[in-house]
């Protein structure tokens, strides 16, 4: 009997002490996800995932479109962008609706849905390296398209008594930037920065094509292939694929930009979201295909990479649609590095232990920024590198993944019309994914062959 009280006394003990574990459990949970960027905040308005989607799908990509024109010729290229525009809108529309699939649950993050098709482990190895890719990667290319465009309009403003400048400066100079505004803490405290990208990315898209109508049409022009030779031609028209696949990459932060909306069973986030993503793929549709279509019409396969360096005239205008592109991409390169941010926090706070601190947000965005002006100072041609290694994420996570999801959570009837268009796009988009690389790596190494490291 001696042996026999303790153990009745202690029992309760036991009991209280974990329910107040599993109390300060989820209090810290709690704690943690209110100080991460992606769910700290949930009062955003409809219009704000309206101009965030405008602002991570029109980047400065958007000025290769006539050159990527020159190289898949009109029947092709025509297809191509009225697909591609019809393709996305139909997987972002799939994303938006799995975001609140399961009841009582928000999948807050592109990982948590991989995780919910696929399974814990294999749905982060699929999703994770491939969104990883398309973020760093395009805020390494607008590091460089940044520093590139401050350097034109150095160039056209000050044509006689200034010194020149190498592009390595520029980028610093760009980068400064963000070293301050990458501590901005989540998605809506970004909300006005991303609001004047999407009205900069409007009106450089306008300046575009209004410019090239006003100049008209270039005497001597020729509509045929750019390349003079067969294996020319076809690795042109590959890496043109991957031109028009990068311009369509805004999946990758759609449901992180979801997650900012307030959410009721009643009403649910994905009506307000849809609102928002349609009216940003009408302003994508009023950027894309003018551009696209009338600069390739108005310049022929002489057009350059980027259509304002066709259009060198009126100076005052090309200086300000550079500055615009500069606006833009200041927004775009935030908009995509919240989620890294987001991940790197996330396993800093809960796989690591680290307090979730200032300092420690602090230490990783600065690094995170330092990284991206690095990379893009290495590589200022990292565009080709682009092409490459974003025909293998930009191409999954935009046109044929949310489909994959699509078949293995919702399971539609074989034969059926949602059936037959996700494998239709599921085929489409592995196609693009095996064919842009090629086309990148033939320019990779071409850039390579007459590149000097930092000179």
């Amino acid at each position: 009997m001696e042996n026999e009280k303790p153990i009745a006394s202690s029992q309760p003990e036991k009991v209280s002490f974990s329910e107040a574990e599993i109390d300060k459990r989820t209090a810290e949970q709690k704690a943690i996800d209110d100080w991460l960027p992606i769910t700290s905040s949930r009062n955003a308005k409809w219009w704000y995932a309206a101009f965030h989607n405008v602002t991570a799908m029109v980047g400065a990509g958007v000025l290769s479109l006539p050159s990527a024109m020159a190289n898949l010729g009109w029947g092709p290229g025509v297809v191509i962008l009225m697909l591609s525009w019809l393709i996305t809108l139909y997987t972002l529309w799939q994303m938006v609706e799995m975001h609140e699939m399961v009841p009582g649950k928000r999948f807050d993050r592109y990982h948590e849905l991989g995780q919910e098709a696929f399974g814990e482990k294999l749905g982060l190895w699929i999703v994770v390296p491939q969104q990883l890719i398309c973020e760093v990667g395009v805020d390494i290319v607008y590091m460089v398209t940044g520093g590139k465009s401050l350097q034109k309009i150095h160039d056209l403003v000050c044509k006689k008594n200034c010194k020149s400048m190498k592009t390595t400066y520029f980028i610093m100079i760009f980068a400064s930037v963000h070293f301050v505004l990458a501590h901005l803490p989540n998605f809506n405290s970004i909300a006005g920065i991303s609001l004047a990208a999407a009205i900069m990315s409007l009106s450089y898209s306008t300046i575009a094509w209004v410019a090239s109508l006003k100049k008209g049409v270039q005497q001597d022009v020729a509509y045929g292939y750019k390349a003079t030779t067969s294996p020319g031609t076809v690795f042109n028209f590959f890496s043109a694929l991957g031109d028009v696949a990068f311009a369509y990459a805004g999946h990758n932060v759609v449901l992180e930009i979801q997650a900012t909306l307030p959410s009721t069973p009643e009403k649910p986030s994905k009506g307000p979201m849809w609102r928002g993503v349609l009216l940003a793929y009408i302003v994508v549709a009023f950027c894309y295909f003018p551009v696209a279509l009338i600069g390739y019409w108005m310049f022929g396969n002489t057009v350059a990479d980027n259509i304002l360096i066709s259009l060198n005239k009126p100076t005052w205008l090309i200086v300000a649609a550079n500055m615009f592109v500069v606006i833009h991409v200041i927004g775009s390169y935030q908009l995509y590095a919240m989620p890294v941010f987001d991940m790197i926090e996330t396993l800093m706070v809960k796989k690591l232990r680290f307090k979730p601190t200032r300092l420690l947000r602090f230490l990783v965005r600065n690094v995170y920024v330092a990284f991206t002006m690095f990379v893009g100072i290495t590589f200022p041609f990292f565009g080709a590198l682009l092409g490459f290694f974003g025909g293998f994420a930009f191409a999954p996570t935009t046109y044929f993944l949310p489909c994959i999801m699509w078949l293995a959570i919702y399971k539609p009837k074989k034969f059926s019309l949602s059936w037959f268009t996700n494998w239709i796009c599921i085929i489409l988009g592995l196609l693009l994914m095996i064919l842009s690389p090629i086309g990148a790596l033939r320019q990779i190494i071409l850039n390579a062959k007459s590149y000097g490291f930092y000179t």
